[in-house]
């Protein structure tokens, strides 16, 4: 994935030099045939050194650094020798051009956008930047990785390194409980796309699921095969999605005639338990929930873990599909996550292309896997 993935250590930035191959000078210069004399190498050692500018490029192709310059920004009133020259010096030297400094000289800003995820070990963030990357790959833009690891303090700080690097567009996965400071980089001209929550306090577009009719359908699902009391645990509570999801539950039993569903609901930002914890709990109870629905995939891993403990016959849905559900017969509520980046990917495209218009709120469709464990019947 052409991407650059940014590990974060709140308040330093780090960068990794690779170890030199080059000799501490360069030893190049042009023969007497026009070619290049070879460049003495030496081992690879720990002594790291800057690499190559354009003026050791134009000092071992024999030219100016103004002649390097017109070379690698397409002037065609090079010729095609000295352009070989050029060329050959540079990738003796392993010389890159600085786009970015190129485009900062000249007011630009880089032809990359910034992806802010949560946890960086999710397999959820990383579905939805390559379904992104695929779509922004076709246009010649490249995106640079950022994480807050879920933590709504990190959430500016991560942002602002982003914003330093002068991204055209910034697609983010809201945490903190406000995102306002965004508006002034907004007004500027920087589209900003929320995906898998919307923004609060701040005018952008977002790319959520349907999460309210994702757990409606499992509840009715539950209901159709003869359960009323059903559990619902996720973690953590207070988040768009999970509060989406809790209300999609409730909608369910109530149109099945069940009112008093708060006591098999476990919240975790509500009661600071586990999810494995809160699972047992609920099994505990003088009227235990014949069925559970699972708010996300930590949540499932809670329950899961819980029920196998038991080995109790209870009907389990979760909410994100995951690696060997199907071999373990887990019936989930699931969504395609690479066209939930495709469709972010899209919206921002047509953002830099027009920064005109009111915020869209688009919604990526679910449903319901059965496999096996939605599907056990409540006990007699």
């Amino acid at each position: 994935m052409t991407c650059h993935l940014e590990r974060r250590i709140p308040g330093t930035l780090c960068r990794v030099s690779e170890p030199n191959t080059r000799s501490p000078a360069v030893a190049g210069e042009p023969d007497g045939d026009g070619g290049l004399e070879s460049v003495a190498l030496t081992p690879p050692t720990r002594v790291t050194r800057s690499r190559a500018t354009l003026a050791d490029v134009a000092r071992l192709a024999g030219v100016s650094a103004k002649t390097v310059s017109r070379v690698f920004s397409g002037n065609a009133y090079v010729a095609d020798q000295t352009r070989d020259r050029v060329m050959a010096a540079a990738n003796r030297l392993r010389f890159r051009p600085n786009d970015l400094a190129r485009s900062l000289r000249h007011g630009g800003v880089a032809n990359t956008v910034g992806f802010v995820m949560g946890d960086i070990t999710n397999q959820f963030y990383f579905q939805v930047a390559a379904g992104m990357e695929r779509e922004l790959a076709k246009h010649g833009i490249t995106m640079i990785l950022a994480a807050t690891e879920d933590d709504p303090g990190s959430e500016e700080r991560v942002v602002e390194t982003l914003l330093n690097q002068r991204v055209r567009a910034l697609v983010i996965v809201p945490i903190a409980a406000d995102q306002s400071y965004l508006e002034g980089e907004r007004q500027l001209g920087t589209p900003v796309i929320c995906v898998d929550r919307p923004a609060r306090n701040l005018v952008a577009d977002a790319i959520v699921l349907r999460n309210r009719s994702g757990t409606a359908d499992a509840v009715r699902a539950l209901v159709t095969n003869g359960h009323r009391r059903i559990g619902f645990i996720c973690s953590p509570g207070g988040l768009y999605t999970h509060e989406q999801r809790l209300a999609g539950y409730r909608d369910a039993l109530r149109e099945a005639g069940v009112t008093d569903s708060r006591r098999w609901e476990r919240l975790k930002d509500v009661d600071g338990r586990p999810d494995e914890e809160s699972a047992r709990e609920l099994m505990a109870l003088p009227d235990p929930p014949t069925a559970i629905v699972a708010g996300n995939n930590h949540a499932s891993a809670g329950v899961i873990r819980a029920l196998g403990e038991r080995r109790s016959e209870i009907a389990f849905i979760g909410f994100d599909d995951f690696e060997l559900a199907d071999a373990l017969g887990i019936s989930v509520i699931a969504y395609d996550t690479l066209e939930m980046g495709r469709r972010a990917a899209l919206r921002l495209l047509e953002r830099l292309d027009d920064p005109t218009g009111p915020p869209q709120h688009i919604e990526v469709d679910t449903h319901v896997i059965a496999r096996g464990s939605g599907e056990i019947p409540p006990a007699s």
